[in-house]
């Protein structure tokens, strides 16, 4: 049986007499499909580093195999190295993964490993790419180098895969670097083992502490010499040759220069556009909902219920009414938003596979440094797209807290997840370009308001982007198709409980005849400051849940051209699901989370309603004009004082951040 450890923990039962065996490489090194073929069990796999945000272990043999996050070594310098190196340092043996293409850097952490003592496996992987750029490691030498097994692989094409199951028994201590020959057993009266005794030296603080002893400092003695057998090693197993570019390293180039980035950025979303925006939203949707659930499936329903359970009793109104957990429930979930959700998918793995998203980060990462970040931050709000959960856990990759923080709140904010992104372009596409731009204009302007106001807020500086970039590829067919069906499964177990309950809650208030006073109560609210009718109050209860079945409640109401861009600009900026909140509550402090989810509501109405009244003030300019002159001036105002608000702030930052920290 395999599992997941989302906390970076180490509570995992090692049965007696079984081996651990750890996978160990740099990111995106390929170490999760060497774990899926090894286990049997799927763990994402995708052409970007960073990957591996969490421990998965699984059954191996009569072994036990564990995957550890992609590290440059195994120090104490962020949380992804410290989780690797207890892992690494408690293994019985260990696989370690290098990418052929970087092995001039790869060997580094391969060096480490082996100065612990711990016995190992190398699996020399991507040869085809290197390749393919005209680098040649002769396998064989670099055995005989290191003093371990070294087996060439081409992991994504399984080959040499069980060639390394075979040389297991044969793992084995490599050679260490001369320098610690004579002082390696300095420490070990005191720790037990050669690898805590190696990290002593290096001067880790963490190990030191756990054995009362002081940490050496020897670091930058030792870490040179590594870096100077590395490079003696390479010296001796690499042979470069000149090779013509290839037509996807021609490529990749052009997808990081602005002026022919920007135009296939935007070429890649309009094809994004028109299969998910067109084509399903408009045609699949409505065969499903209209025709399969609303003309076959809920009469279905609702004439096999009628046999045992009276129309009209409470029962039957819970299970096949307006609000039916049989009826409304279902249709929402698989009538509107799966197929929006698998579409949305579909996409996101082809950007992942083909090694398109950090390409997208280094796009735009000059954009981003305005608000505090580095482009890196663009893959958990793409990966957010397609679900802020999810997005919200691979804040991991961030090298500040400062920026998890600006990151995180700007997910829950502004950024729609596949469902409810499906719905918004769904009930764009009809009412014309004006209204998408609007939309885009607000959402973006508050994107950018809020991150420069959270970048002058908080104390500290953007940490510079420092990432790899992979391989540009064609995306394998049985990877994209996996992965689409596995996160629009997911989509549908965390969604259908979720619905229910809402479904249930609307119910109960209906049937009590709450959900009409309730709608009275916020009639200031829906009516008098957004301009909805007073039955979008159901909508967002329903939100309060979920923000999709909310966006699916407000795409069955009857609403005009303005009132549907209001209700969107404010339910895209609504709270965040349930699912994501508990998220935001585990990875920040319980006085952040609050801070932020309040936050939600605040903008949320204030944005709408703001909207709404400016709408109604250049009305006198028709409906297309007072919505664009409405979007033009709400953004250039808040932009424009947000900008200010950063320059004040960032000026006197020594005497006026205030610290939100944990």
């Amino acid at each position: 049986m395999a599992s997941h450890n989302h906390n970076l923990t180490l509570d995992i039962n090692i049965p007696a007499g079984a081996k651990k065996v750890v996978l160990a490489g740099n990111p995106n090194s390929g170490k999760s499909v060497f774990f899926n073929y090894f286990t049997g069990m799927y763990v994402d796999v995708s052409n970007y580093p960073g990957t591996t945000l969490e421990i998965s272990h699984g059954k191996f043999g009569n072994d036990v195999l564990m995957d550890t996050p992609g590290v440059y070594g195994i120090s104490s310098f962020n949380d992804e190295e410290k989780i690797a190196r207890d892992i690494i340092l408690s293994a019985d043996l260990v696989i370690n993964i290098v990418n052929a293409v970087h092995l001039e850097r790869d060997l580094f952490l391969t060096q480490q490993i082996i100065d612990t003592g711990i016995p190992v496996v190398i699996a020399l992987n991507m040869l085809d790419e290197a390749e393919k750029r005209g680098l040649g490691v002769n396998a064989e030498l670099l055995e005989k180098e290191l003093g371990v097994p070294v087996v060439p692989t081409v992991a994504v094409k399984k080959k040499g895969l069980e060639e390394i199951k075979d040389k297991l028994s044969e793992a084995r201590k490599g050679k260490r670097i001369s320098v610690l020959k004579n002082i390696i057993t300095k420490y070990m009266d005191r720790v037990g083992t050669e690898g805590e005794a190696l990290l002593i030296l290096e001067g880790d603080p963490v190990i030191a502490a756990r054995h009362g002893v002081e940490p050496d400092n020897l670091r930058e003695d030792i870490y040179l010499a590594r870096r100077r057998r590395v490079n003696q090693v390479v010296q001796i197993v690499m042979e470069e040759k000149q090779v013509k570019k290839t037509l996807s390293a021609q490529l990749g180039r052009l997808m990081i220069r602005p002026v022919t980035g920007i135009p296939l950025l935007l070429l890649a979303l309009w094809a994004m556009y028109q299969v998910i925006g067109v084509f399903i939203a408009e045609t699949v949707v409505d065969l499903m909902e209209e025709v399969v659930f609303e003309e076959i499936y809920s009469p279905a329903v609702t004439n096999f219920l009628s046999r045992f359970i009276p129309e009209g009793t409470v029962f039957s109104e819970i299970l096949a009414g307006e609000f039916g957990l049989l009826t409304m429930t279902v249709t929402y979930v698989f009538g509107i938003l799966l197929p929006l959700v698998i579409g949305f998918y579909f996409f996101l793995s082809l950007f992942e596979d083909s090694g398109y998203l950090p390409r997208i980060a280094t796009l735009v990462d000059r954009a981003l440094s305005g608000i505090g970040l580095n482009g890196r931050a663009v893959i958990p709000f793409i990966l957010g797209l397609g679900c802020v959960t999810m997005g919200t856990i691979v804040t991991r990759l961030l090298g500040s807290e400062r920026e998890k923080r600006i990151t995180i709140f700007l997910l829950g904010l502004t950024i729609p997840c596949s469902a409810q992104l499906g719905v918004i372009v769904g009930m764009l596409a009809g009412l014309g370009y004006q209204f998408a731009l609007a939309y885009l204009m607000v959402i973006l302007a508050v994107f950018i308001a809020v991150g420069s106001f959270l970048h002058a807020l908080l104390p500290g500086d953007s940490t510079d982007l420092l990432i790899d970039l992979p391989a540009l590829r064609i995306p394998r067919v049985d990877n994209v198709f996996k992965k689409t069906m596995i996160k629009s499964y997911q989509f549908i177990k965390e969604a259908i409980p979720l619905f229910a309950v809402g479904a249930l809650l609307i119910s109960t208030l209906s049937l009590s005849g709450l959900l009409e006073r309730v709608q009275i109560w916020l009639t200031p609210l829906t009516v008098g400051w957004l301009n909805l009718p007073a039955g979008a109050a159901t909508a967002f209860i329903m939100g309060i849940v979920r923000r999709d079945f909310a966006a699916a409640g407000l795409a069955s109401m009857s609403l005009a051209p303005v009132q549907v861009l209001v209700s969107l600009i404010t339910i895209t900026l609504f709270v965040p699901c349930i699912a994501s909140v508990l998220i935001i509550f585990k990875e920040r402090s319980k006085k952040e989370a609050l801070l932020m989810w309040a936050g939600t509501w605040v903008v949320a109405f204030l944005v709408g309603g703001i909207m709404a009244q400016l709408i109604t003030l250049f009305s006198f300019v028709g409906e297309s004009g007072s919505i664009m002159a409405a979007a033009i001036s709400f953004s250039v105002t808040i932009v424009v004082l947000s900008t200010l608000c950063k320059l004040k702030y960032r000026g006197s930052q020594k005497v006026g951040a205030i610290p939100l920290g944990r």
